[in-house]
């Protein structure tokens, strides 16, 4: 891509700029993935990981109130804690003057204590049963979302900078679904790691020794849009001049923000409730080694990288909102499936077969998901840019973070409250997959009220 002066300013980010960018969303997905697969999974374990040596390390079952379980709790109140974070943040943000400019500072500095924080969610001081380890890890999950929110919502709102029309926004979007994807990739391939450290260090040990290393590479990777990247060389954007309040007012002023948001909300809790269920579906439901979501999750990601492609070219010459109709509508199908995982209905397929079924179905939608929201926040952001005269971009994509959280800590609730229903036939798995398919639904529903056409209009005229 060939450096072109814009407004004798800015240019337009070059290809190999657009990568390195890319590079630190596979960091702080990785550490993403890390959380989302795999806390409840360390910390609310099922009894063929607990027979294979994994220990408890806080009360189960519904301890908090005869209501939630601890870990539904704890994640739940992180998550609703930190999405009022998330506005002040990016009201940092959006006014910061720095020479460096107003998004890679926070980049610089959030990196290694979001990496550092990770690893210690899973470290308790009691190797036992104990509220003693309770109370850390409510620290210790609230440091994390805390971290990931000073580095993501600025490094979201350069999405919407960095690419100066829907066509550039939409190949960074692109680009850092790759690496999202990659991110995630690997930290689904954790149980693999930790089983060859196993030997030397016990499952525990091993477990949290391949977080630790895994943690120490997405550090790395998240240095490299700072380091790498000049904000001021290809951003025009000015501080602006609004207050927190004022900015987080305005932005949810907009109706097809608040459209595109409350699908999102209801989309993000189907999608944390399959995610955090799929290692369960798997060994309690399938009846199959841990190892074996490493290969489903492999299998999910190599087919989604293909249609990567087919998705970008689709949204440039159809618009944004029909394909992602549609990855709801699959999305919705696969949770349903997810369901009747090991039951009679599918009985007629190996437990492989219909994992792998499941995974495939799953991957075209995943790819959807993975590059096209961004996207439509970034025309958005910017054509209430172009509306108002505010360049707020990093509200924008905090009250976008705002709504995943929101939708992440109920999905946290349900499942991990659900997931206590009939353990020993797995009832509760069953359940949540099926809830996960009705909400998808509703939030399909939901986004089908969004006027792409209208946000268009403002950004080409």
């Amino acid at each position: 891509m060939m450096d072109v002066v814009r407004n004798n300013t800015v240019r337009d980010l070059p290809g190999a700029k657009i990568w390195a960018f890319a590079v630190g969303q596979f960091g702080w997905a990785l550490l993403s993935g890390i959380i989302s697969n795999w806390l409840v999974y360390f910390y609310q374990p099922d009894n063929e990981t607990i027979a294979q040596g994994q220990t408890v390390f806080v009360p189960q079952g519904l301890a908090i109130l005869g209501v939630v379980t601890v870990v539904g709790g704890i994640t739940a109140f992180a998550r609703f804690f930190d999405a009022f974070v998330d506005p002040a943040v990016a009201s940092l943000s959006d006014r910061c003057n720095a020479r460096s400019g107003r998004r890679m500072p926070f980049l610089k500095f959030a990196a290694a204590p979001l990496a550092l924080v990770t690893v210690l969610v899973f470290w308790s001081p009691v190797n036992g049963t104990s509220w003693a380890n309770a109370a850390v890890l409510f620290v210790t999950v609230i440091g994390y979302y805390i971290a990931l929110t000073f580095y993501c919502t600025p490094y979201n709102a350069l999405i919407a900078e960095l690419g100066h029309d829907s066509k550039q926004q939409l190949a960074i979007s692109t680009a850092i679904s790759f690496t999202w994807v990659a991110g995630t990739a690997v930290a689904y391939v954790a149980p693999v790691i930790w089983g060859g450290f196993v030997g030397s260090f016990g499952r525990v040990g091993a477990i949290r020794l391949t977080f630790t290393i895994m943690a120490i590479v997405a550090c790395l990777c998240m240095l490299v849009p700072p380091l790498t990247i000049n904000e001021r060389d290809y951003v025009d954007s000015k501080p602006t001049s609004e207050s927190t309040v004022e900015s987080l007012k305005q932005t949810f002023s907009d109706g097809e923000f608040r459209k595109f948001v409350c699908s999102d909300v209801v989309y993000w809790v189907a999608i944390t409730t399959f995610q955090t269920g799929l290692p369960f579906f798997v060994t309690s439901l399938l009846k199959l080694p841990e190892t074996t979501t490493t290969i489903y999750f492999v299998l999910m990601t190599g087919v989604s990288v293909l249609f990567y492609v087919p998705v970008n070219i689709l949204a440039n010459r159809a618009g944004k909102k029909r394909p992602l109709l549609a990855a709801f509508v699959i999305f919705t199908c696969a949770f349903a499936f997810a369901g009747a995982l090991g039951s009679g209905a599918v009985s007629f397929l190996p437990p492989m077969a219909q994992g792998l079924i499941l995974s495939v179905v799953g991957a075209i939608p995943m790819a959807a998901f993975g590059i096209l929201p961004q996207a439509i926040v970034a025309n958005i952001a910017d054509a209430s840019s172009k509306t108002t005269g505010q360049d707020r971009q990093g509200m924008f994509y905090a009250a976008r973070t705002f709504a995943m959280k929101m939708g992440q800590s109920v999905a946290m609730l349900l499942f991990t409250g659900v997931s206590t229903i009939g353990m020993a036939s797995g009832a509760g798995y069953r359940i949540a997959a099926v809830c996960a398919a009705v909400l998808c639904a509703i939030g399909g529903v939901v986004f089908a009220f969004y006027d792409e056409r209208r946000v268009m209009a403002v950004l080409e005229g």
